[in-house]
């Protein structure tokens, strides 16, 4: 069988300026100078591009060298695949300058500054500067730092321990890391700066940041566009969390019936933010649609209107009728009495800078949404939206297949996975070859039939990988059935954790791994260190109190538990502290884990199934260490470890293939015989996931 595989680039936006078949040609060119000359540096691109049909007629080898000169680049540099793209687009820049033609999206490099290694935004940097300073001022640690000056490289170095970007992502969704795991000594050791940006860039996974190619060494050095483009993405989360109906059910007014609604569930949070837009820029009277943060917004008309009909009383008449540059800072200056913080420049609306331009309009919309505040069409959009547990679910899920490193990228699963495509990309991803790339149609499908062949390829592989699918057809995914959906991808998950333990040979000897092997491992681990907890099964009830896990990683690693912030875990308040630390000590340690405190406490089986399997998977892959003795009473727990009975866990590590997701999932008990059944007996009842990066 035939497998198709992407070209990968860690910069999304680098990745969205070129189709797979230029990447595919470029880095083929890219991979035959190296192999030619074992490293390919700044010097190579002249010769190597002026072959190319875009330049080949527009530029000689001379000029070429003499643009990349210009760019204030060392000829003699050596550069990887990315910087070599990034060299390719600032010369397509100068070709269409060079033939007259528009400018389009190579506007961008007037506003940067730009050399073959890094582009980076002075703009966003500032505006990213401005964030954090209003957001994390009063912070009793950081404030001994802030404010910082965007004029410098105060954001890079305070970024290297790591204490930033974990505040950061708390300011983003509050609760993610708990803080007492963080190490904010004002001096840290080689050791405590690294479990602090491996806490960070698994935090930053759980929330749906995407860290592909991104490092601790990258943080700890402060490479200024790894740290630029993590902190856009961390702020952007924060700035479009609202943008869902579950937490603006309002949103629902955007939509005129129940179909219409369940486009706008599917929607990402970008797409429903111009979707707001747009509906206020129509019953203000603007004739234009408004389809990107970027040109559409230039002019600053969209936003004159905007603010006009969303606070009148703030107008100003003249706005209209001003010049484009006038008109942005009126735009500016009305947003101010508006309470939004100011973040962008009017130069920045000008030269239209996506990034800005959206945190700007996700600020308009949090300080005055302007929609109706009808009960009935909120109750509907209550209605419309999934309960607690599927959505935890789907978050899981979500956050799983995107952290496995496919080209797609999956905004909402249940909507997304309906024509198959995806589902075959993760097949493909957990069993390379599985797929029959000839026989699959590429989105986007517009016959209902190749969305049925997709899934019914989906559902045979998934047979051969002996999962439980009796009575399931691809149409049932066609059709959007959530439960299957569901139990599909918690076996495929769990087939992906066992196949990743079963891998590691000089431990398995190659044996299939079983939930019994894991159970095994965990309580024999913990028995080593001389304590005598242990978890009768997944699904103990006695584990929601989260000793035995603290006293699981405390045994892989003595270091990583503090054993003075650990209760007993006796109360529903003192369940919630253990939770939440074993949470955030798991990703310090090198866990990939995406699943929640409540997971937990409520010993969610499936949830704690793979934060077992994530442990035992980063344990496995350390350095064997004959020194495993006794604990010292220093790293004795307060209370004995106690079995809880539901659970999961995910694999992961810093050096692990593997992602795990922090939601917990139930199958509906109409699923009786298509749900993959535990060692002990016990049915599928929730999900977990585990991705490969």
């Amino acid at each position: 069988m035939s497998s198709y595989a992407g070209v990968h680039i860690s910069d999304q936006w680098l990745q969205s300026q070129f189709t797979q078949v230029e990447l595919r040609s470029l880095e083929s060119k890219f991979t035959s100078v190296k192999n030619q000359n074992g490293i390919v540096t700044a010097g190579d691109l002249p010769a190597l591009m002026v072959t190319s049909k875009a330049f080949k007629e527009t530029h000689s080898e001379e000029e070429i060298r003499n643009i990349l000169s210009g760019l204030g680049s060392n000829l003699s540099d050596e550069i990887d695949f990315e910087s070599f793209l990034k060299a390719y687009l600032n010369l397509q820049g100068q070709t269409t300058v060079k033939s007259g033609g528009s400018k389009n999206s190579w506007s961008f490099l007037k506003a940067s500054t730009t050399t073959l290694l890094h582009t980076i935004s002075e703009s966003e940097k500032a505006s990213y500067v401005a964030h954090i300073n209003s957001y994390l001022g009063d912070d009793p640690f950081l404030q001994q730092f802030l404010p910082l000056d965007p004029a410098t490289n105060d954001l890079f170095n305070l970024a290297k321990d790591g204490v930033l970007l974990c505040k950061l992502i708390n300011v983003a969704v509050p609760g993610t890391i708990d803080e007492r795991a963080i190490n904010t000594k004002r001096v840290l050791n080689p050791w405590e700066r690294n479990e602090n940006h491996t806490l960070c860039l698994n935090s930053a996974k759980a929330i749906g940041c995407t860290v592909v190619n991104i490092g601790t060494q990258d943080l700890v050095e402060g490479r200024p566009h790894l740290v630029l483009g993590l902190i856009s993405q961390i702020i952007k989360i924060q700035l479009l969390a609202d943008l869902n109906l579950k937490k603006t059910p309002q949103l629902v007014e955007l939509v005129d019936d129940s179909k219409d609604v369940e486009e706008l569930l599917s929607l990402p949070p970008e797409k429903v933010l111009l979707k707001w837009m747009n509906f206020h820029l129509q019953k203000a009277g603007y004739k234009k649609a408004v389809a990107n943060f970027s040109s559409d917004l230039k002019d600053g008309e969209a936003y004159a209107y905007l603010l006009n009909v969303l606070a009148p009383e703030h107008c100003n008449p003249a706005t209209l009728d001003a010049k484009p540059d006038e008109r942005a800072k009126l735009v500016l200056d009305h947003a101010e009495r508006m309470n939004c913080k100011r973040y962008l420049s009017p130069k920045d609306i000008i030269e239209g800078s996506s990034n800005l331009n959206l945190g700007f309009v996700a600020q308009i919309f949090h300080e005055r949404n302007g929609l109706s505040t009808d009960s009935k069409k909120i109750s509907f959009a209550e209605m419309m939206t999934d309960d607690v547990q599927t959505s935890r679910e789907e978050r899981c899920f979500r956050l799983w297949i995107n952290s496995l490193g496919i080209v797609t990228y999956v905004n909402n699963v249940f909507e997304d996975v309906r024509n198959g495509w995806i589902l075959l990309e993760v097949l493909d991803k957990v069993s390379p070859g599985s797929v029959n790339w000839k026989q699959a149609s590429r989105p986007p499908i517009k016959m209902p039939f190749r969305k049925v062949e997709n899934c019914n390829q989906v559902v045979r592989i998934g047979k051969q990988l002996k999962f439980s699918l009796v009575n399931v057809a691809g149409n049932d995914i066609v059709q959007g059935n959530k439960k299957l959906i569901l139990a599909f991808l918690w076996q495929l998950m769990r087939f992906n954790m066992l196949q990743l333990l079963r891998n590691l040979r000089s431990h398995s000897r190659g044996k299939e791994m079983t939930d019994a092997d894991i159970l095994k491992w965990a309580n024999n681990k913990v028995k080593s260190t001389g304590r005598t907890s242990r978890m009768e099964s997944f699904k103990d009830k006695r584990l929601s109190n989260g000793i035995f896990f603290l006293e699981l990683l405390s045994a892989v690693e003595p270091r990583v538990v503090n054993w003075n912030l650990v209760t007993k875990g006796e109360s529903a308040d003192e369940k919630k502290l253990n939770a939440t630390y074993i949470v955030s000590v798991a990703r310090k340690l090198g866990c990939s884990i995406f699943l929640l405190p409540e997971d937990i406490m409520e010993v969610n089986q499936k949830m704690l199934l793979t934060l077992t399997a994530s442990i035992m998977f980063w344990s496995l892959q350390q350095p064997v260490d004959d020194s495993e003795a006794s604990p010292s009473p220093a790293d004795v727990s307060p209370a004995t470890s106690i079995s809880g009975e539901d659970g999961t866990s995910s694999l992961g590590g810093e050096f692990s293939n593997l992602s795990i997701d922090d939601t917990a999932s139930e199958v509906s008990s109409q699923l009786d015989t298509e749900v993959t059944s535990f060692e002990d007996g016990s049915r599928v009842e929730e999900t977990g996931c585990i991705a490969v990066k």
